[in-house]
């Protein structure tokens, strides 16, 4: 096996490290490699983006697509009974209008809406792509 080869191992092993300790919750490829900078390990983006998007081929991770304007964020979802027993799209996005921040939800109640919106609208909504637009409580308390 050649160098280049195993170094490019090494940097998936530590990518599913990083992502596996960040289970559960969402990171963006800036995020990843801001870590792996401060750590003296630089990696760069486009061999971030390329593990990760083999990752979401294999089944290891969600990629999410907020907007034109943020950033795709991944999670780690390999060995997650949550989302073996729900489905892999159960997360929907609250994005702050004001200061940009992005709130996850992994919640019961957007099931039932899904639900209602193909049971009563025949419409069948993709919640990896689904935005509520918002403020969030620290905004709303400065307003």
């Amino acid at each position: 096996m050649n160098s280049k080869s195993t170094y490019k191992t090494k940097q998936r092993e530590e990518l599913i490290g990083y992502m596996e300790k960040h289970r559960g919750v969402h990171v963006t490829v800036q995020e990843i490699c801001d870590y792996f900078h401060r750590k003296g390990n630089s990696i760069g983006m486009t061999t971030v983006y390329r593990q990760l998007e083999r990752m979401v081929d294999e089944g290891l991770v969600n990629k999410y697509i907020i907007d034109a304007n943020t950033p795709a964020c991944f999670e780690y979802i390999a060995d997650d009974k949550d989302h073996e027993e729900h489905g892999h799209d159960t997360c929907f996005h609250c994005k702050c209008e004001s200061c940009g921040k992005l709130i996850h939800l992994h919640c019961d109640e957007m099931e039932k809406i899904k639900s209602h919106l193909l049971e009563s609208h025949e419409f069948t909504l993709d919640p990896k792509r689904t935005v509520f637009y918002g403020l969030c409580k620290e905004c709303a308390k400065a307003v």
